[in-house]
C-alpha cells in the first residue's frame, strides 16, 4: 500500500486555484495520480472535458508538468503517439530520462466518443496509463447521458417525466471491456480512498505496458448533492457494491475493498437529486431492478476473485 509519509515528499504537479467546481472529484483524481508518480517526469494528455477546461483557461494553466490537450475523442491516441516518439528518441540516444505517460478522460470521452482511440492504444501495447474520471454523464456540456450513466438517472437528454423515468438502459461495463483487451493491469477505484487509488496508480506506472484505471468521481452538479458529500457518496457506492473496488493484474481478479456490511442500493441513491423520482411508489420496480443488477454483478465479481480467473 502507498506510504503517506513518503507521498508527502513528492512534488505537487496540479496547482490550487483552478476553476473546477467546489466538491468536484476530478481535481482530486489528477492531483493524487500525479503525486503517486513521485519524482519521475510525467507527460499528461487530456481529453476535452471538465478537467481540461477548468485547468487550462488561457493564458493560465494549473499543470506544472508537460500537458497536451487534444480533441474530445483522442486523448489515448495522442498519448500513445507521444509515447512512441519518446521510445524512438530514447533508442536514438537523444533522451536519457525515464518518463511516464498518463492520459485523462471523462466518461464521455472514454466510454463513448473516445472508445475507439482507447481500444487502439491498449491493443497496440503502449506503455501508458489511462485514467477515466467517471462522473457518469457529459457534465461539461450540460449533463447529457453517456454510456456510463446508470439506469434510472435523470439527465438533460434522458429526463425523468411522465413518459420516461430517467435513463432506461444499464450503464456500459467499460472496465470489463478493458479487461477483454488482455492488458497487464486494469482497476476500478473511487474518490474517497486515496490509498486504494494511489496504490493502483503506482502499480500501473510500474508496468511495462498499457494500464487502465476507471475511478468513480462524483459530480455535485450533475448528481445534485451537497459539495461536501463527495467523498462520503463515493464510499457509499462501494459499500452498496454499486461500484466495487477491484483490480485485474495479468488476468487475476482481486477485490480490494469488501464492505463490512453490504448496504442496500437505496442508501447510495437517496442523497442524489438525479434519482429522487425513483422513490415515487410507482417506480419501486425500477429500484428493485437496480438492486438485482448490483447483486448479480457483485456475486459474479466475488466468484471471479475467488477462483483467481
Amino acid at each position: 500500500m502507498a506510504n503517506l509519509k513518503e507521498l508527502s515528499k513528492n512534488p505537487e504537479r496540479l496547482t490550487g486555484g483552478h476553476r473546477l467546481c467546489a466538491g468536484c472529484g476530478a481535481g482530486i483524481v489528477a492531483r493524487q495520480a500525479l503525486i503517486a508518480a513521485g519524482n519521475v517526469p510525467v507527460v499528461v494528455t487530456s481529453a476535452t472535458g471538465c478537467l481540461e477546461v477548468s485547468t487550462t483557461i488561457f493564458p493560465y494553466t494549473a499543470w506544472k508538468n508537460s500537458f497536451f490537450h487534444s480533441a474530445f475523442e483522442n486523448s489515448a491516441a495522442t498519448c500513445s503517439g507521444i509515447e512512441t516518439a519518446y521510445r524512438s528518441l530514447k533508442k536514438q540516444g537523444k533522451i536519457n530520462e525515464d518518463i511516464r505517460f498518463i492520459a485523462f478522460g471523462g466518461d464521455g470521452g472514454t466510454y463513448d466518443i473516445g472508445l475507439q482511440s482507447l481500444s487502439g492504444a491498449m491493443e497496440r501495447g503502449h506503455r501508458m496509463l489511462y485514467v477515466c474520471y467517471n462522473n457518469e454523464a457529459y457534465m461539461n456540456t450540460g449533463i447529457q447521458r453517456s454510456g456510463a450513466t446508470p439506469k434510472g438517472a435523470h439527465t438533460t437528454t434522458a429526463p425523468a417525466g411522465k413518459v420516461h423515468q430517467g435513463k432506461e438502459q444499464n450503464k456500459k461495463d467499460l472496465t470489463q471491456i478493458m479487461i477483454a483487451h488482455n492488458i497487464p493491469y486494469v482497476a476500478q477505484a473511487y474518490v474517497g480512498n486515496w490509498n486504494d487509488f494511489v496504490t493502483k496508480v503506482q502499480k500501473a506506472l510500474a508496468i511495462d505496458g498499457p494500464s487502465f484505471i476507471n475511478i468513480l468521481t462524483p459530480c455535485r452538479l450533475g448528481w445534485n448533492y451537497k459539495p461536501e458529500d463527495t467523498m462520503s457518496l463515493a464510499r457509499l457506492a462501494v459499500d452498496t457494491c454499486v461500484w466495487p473496488s477491484f483490480e485485474v493484474e495479468n488476468g487475476i481478479y482481486k477485490i480490494n475493498v469488501t464492505p463490512k456490511e453490504k448496504k442496500p442500493v437505496v442508501e447510495f441513491l437517496k442523497p442524489q437529486g438525479r434519482f429522487k423520482h425513483l422513490f415515487k411508489p410507482e417506480n419501486a420496480h425500477i429500484l428493485e431492478s437496480i438492486q438485482k443488477d448490483v447483486d448479480e454483478k457483485w456475486g459474479l465479481l466475488q466468484r471471479r476473485s475467488a477462483i483467481g480467473c
